[in-house]
């Protein structure tokens, strides 16, 4: 291997991050509107920078902690922590600031009639979270490469920045969760439900922090949720190479610097492939935002598993590997896939027919179609597993992971344009824009439903991938100081593990849902407060204290993330020093099954949940305000906290547990 060749890297992460620049700077140029629109637009982006402040914060507190703990093991492992939790930091700010100024401007290419116009500036707000992700995981993962890559014997520093990473992926995940559901619920049940005004009514002092939330959930959080897996899925890969022996690497390989290096080439690849994608959605923007949304991102994950062949090849590595590559981008588009069908296929339809005979039979169609939904995707995730071990062994399925996230740019990309586009619809009915305008953010915000099913589709596959390679990782690495270390399931304490790791996933999801009910609760009571104290603002005549409902949504959101994020630290910590490794290897077997299954359900019966609602708002059934209609309310407030807190956290708690116990395997000697 080239001695210049690990410069790749952070050399194209770097220019990713230009490129992202460059697009910021055109937006900006973009018209932001005038009067009433700009106000709520500042509304929502100062709204959504409060949080990020005091959740930082929050956050400082607890990564010092974290970090001077791990100074006492490997001061370098410590440096690289600080770096992970600084690269998720900044992608989830940048991307959210990002968001909250491309809003409007979407909101005021659609005043101009401009569809085209409005979908450029949506996706491209979008795109600045995808190429960010994907370069500061570039820049941050191919600098520590340069130094401690090298060497089998330093590779575990880079450890230390995939736990940085999680760990900031775990405060935005879940606070995110809580802010949005919060106030998503509150405004909903008060305003739609009990007032009888439309959804985004300005009169609704609790539709800014609503707008705020879809931000700090869905860009911010899903933004850092996605960065963890991209950045645990390389470093998991890299740390299995290192601890190979040469039995194991020589019949897949002709040099373990080889190995090492190969995620990085893989995403470096990736992120060429996602810019090229990101070209196509703008020349294709005139056709129908659907279409112009998949050519790209189907043009991307086409290039890149042809690039990733040479890419293979030129380190001199065996073919098999690169079918373990396509095994895991086919297999992230098939659990996308998947997740579109059941979010807004028939199963839909299925749901919001049930709503004619009642709530109950909402909810009993609903949880029936999550439950359902779980089969194929896990069914894929076994596919993959057989087929890269068979071809790669255990390093073939770490493979599989890095090759689902490889074009992560345009993945993200796609995923982040649905908040944009949802804003741009509120900003426009707050400001009292006409029905042309509406028909306009409307036909966005329908497509970006839909991105966004297939995004937690996504993922969920992807976290439930990387955190088998960290696994994996932990694994070799703990078979270094135990020789006869393994996961056998006769083993009592491995089978304790288990049932140890079964109940986490079903434990935070109580604790972040009880979470978005007694957030939602203080909501509910200050919305209803201003409906009756403040004269006039039911008839218009005078304004909602937004701030207020934002501040509550801010202090509940930072308060109860807390308990979840000590929970997915600890527990490794106390299970591996307190029982052994074997006890905790257990533990994130069944921690890692246990959260995929809940993270699937969850999503998909909320996502399916929410379409069926707005399938009735279409005229179905009866149409808004019926009975049918309110039916569905009750399922897709019941959903929301299921598909964007509770579903969305799963995703992160496997993958904090499995690399901090990956971080701590090598002091484990029982």
């Amino acid at each position: 291997m080239s001695i210049s060749l690990p410069m790749i890297a952070p050399a194209l992460g770097v220019t990713g991050l230009v490129v992202a620049l460059l697009i910021f700077v055109r937006i900006l140029r973009q018209p932001a509107g005038e009067g009433k629109m700009r106000a709520i637009g500042d509304q929502i982006h100062k709204g959504a920078m409060t949080f990020m402040k005091r959740e930082f914060k929050l956050l400082m507190l607890f990564a010092i902690i974290v970090g001077g703990l791990l100074a006492l093991k490997d001061p370098f492992e410590a440096m690289a922590f600080f770096a992970g939790a600084f690269c998720s930091s900044f992608a989830g700010y940048v991307g959210m600031f990002t968001a909250t100024k491309s809003n409007v401007r979407t909101a005021a290419a659609a005043q101009k009639r401009d569809s085209s116009g409005a979908l450029s500036t949506a996706f491209f707000g979008g795109s600045i979270m995808g190429l960010t992700v994907a370069s500061v995981g570039l820049v941050g993962i191919g600098t520590l490469f340069l130094f401690f890559g090298e060497t089998e014997h330093d590779i575990h520093v880079i450890h230390g920045f995939a736990m940085g990473a999680s760990l900031v992926a775990l405060f935005f995940r879940v606070g995110g969760g809580i802010f949005t559901k919060a106030a998503d619920v509150g405004a909903d049940l008060v305003g739609k439900v009990e007032a009888g005004i439309p959804e985004d009514d300005p009169r609704n002092p609790g539709v800014i922090a609503d707008n705020v939330g879809d931000n700090v959930g869905d860009v911010a959080g899903m933004g850092s949720d996605i960065f963890e897996s991209y950045c645990g899925a390389q470093i998991a890969t890299m740390a299995i190479a290192a601890t190979f022996v040469a039995s194991e690497w020589q019949p897949i390989a002709g040099a373990q610097s080889s190995l090492l290096f190969l995620p990085l080439a893989l995403t470096s690849t990736g992120l060429i492939c996602s810019l090229i994608g990101i070209l196509l959605v703008k020349l294709f923007s005139s056709r129908k935002p659907l279409e112009a949304l998949r050519i790209g991102t189907m043009f991307a994950s086409v290039l890149f598993i042809i690039s990733a062949f040479f890419v293979v090849r030129h380190l001199d590595i065996s073919w098999k590997i690169w079918g373990c590559v396509v095994g895991g981008a086919v297999g992230g588009i098939i659990i996308g896939l998947i997740t579109e069908y059941y979010t807004a296929g028939s199963p839909v339809k299925r749901i919001a027919t049930s709503s004619e005979t009642g709530v109950a039979t909402v909810m009993i169609t609903g949880l029936a179609v999550g439950m359902q939904s779980v089969v194929v995707p896990l069914v894929t995730f076994a596919a993959i597993i057989l087929t890269t071990s068979c071809l790669g062994g255990i390093y073939g399925v770490a493979v599989a992971a890095v090759g689902m996230l490889a074009t992560v740019g345009i993945t993200m990309a796609i995923d982040a344009y649905g908040p944009v586009a949802d804003n741009a619809g509120g900003i426009a009915e707050m400001s009292g824009l006409g029905p042309e305008v509406r028909e306009i953010t409307d036909s966005l915000d329908e497509v970006g439903n839909t991105t966004a099913a297939i995004g937690k589709g996504f993922a969920i596959g992807a976290a439930g991938l990387a955190a088998l390679a960290i696994i994996a990782a932990f694994n070799n690495t703990v078979r270094l100081n135990i020789p006869d270390f393994g996961l056998d399931l006769g083993h009592p304490q491995v089978l304790a593990g288990l049932f140890i790791g079964g109940f986490i996933p079903f434990l935070v999801a109580a604790i972040t849902m009880t979470a978005v009910g007694d957030a939602a609760y203080e909501m509910i009571a200050e919305i209803r407060r201003q409906f009756h104290e403040i004269p006039g603002l039911l008839k218009g005549e005078s304004e909602p204290d937004t701030e207020r409902c934002v501040d509550i949504a801010t202090s509940a959101a930072l308060r109860k993330m807390i308990l979840p994020s000590v929970i997915a630290v600890l527990m490794p910590v106390i299970v591996g020093f307190g029982f052994g490794a074997r006890t905790l290897g257990g533990m994130l077997a069944g921690g890692l099954l246990g959260c995929v299954l809940m993270a699937l359900m969850m999503a998909n019966s909320g996502g399916a949940w929410d379409n069926a609602k707005k399938y009735v708002e279409k005229g179905f059934l009866g149409g808004k305000n019926s009975d049918a209609h309110k039916a569905c309310v009750v399922g897709d407030t019941v959903g929301d906290p299921l598909k964007d807190t509770s579903g969305p956290s799963m995703n992160i708690l496997i993958n904090v547990m499995a690399i901090v116990s990956l971080v701590i395997a090598p002091l484990l000697t029982k």
